[in-house]
């Protein structure tokens, strides 16, 4: 069974806002050298989730994990986001999505960034 993984972000117009988006997927295909990654973006920035699906079913793909890239579930995955799966289990009905809670959700993550936040702070103290 073939799958792969999508890295859903909102987009920008910069595009230097996506380079850490980008790291993430190269982190991620290290980590699963076998499994096709894709970034996609709601918009602003291309490729589009729309387009990142099509590709992935264009190459024989049945599974699909969508990794949302957003720190909160707003409106954007509330609402935006299951508009868009409704469509692409229209247009590609034989590929099965599976969404993942907003990565801001996952415990490891909001540890992650505390750790983070701590350790910086410490060594900006240490500086002055």
């Amino acid at each position: 069974m073939k799958s792969a993984i999508i890295l859903f972000a909102h987009g920008a117009r910069d595009p230097e806002w996506a380079q850490p988006f980008h790291k993430i997927r190269d982190l991620v295909v290290d980590q699963l050298p076998v499994t096709l990654v894709k970034i996609a973006f709601l918009e602003l920035m291309q490729p589009s989730l729309t387009d990142a699906v099509a590709e992935l079913h264009a190459q024989d793909i049945q599974h699909i994990t969508l990794i949302p890239l957003f720190l909160a579930r707003g409106g954007h995955l509330k609402q935006d986001l299951p508009r868009l799966i409704t469509d692409l289990q229209q247009l590609f009905p034989t590929v099965q999505i599976y969404i993942a809670p907003a990565i801001g959700e996952a415990p490891e993550i909001l540890n992650g960034i505390a750790l983070w936040v701590a350790a910086y702070h410490e060594q900006v103290v240490a500086q002055h």
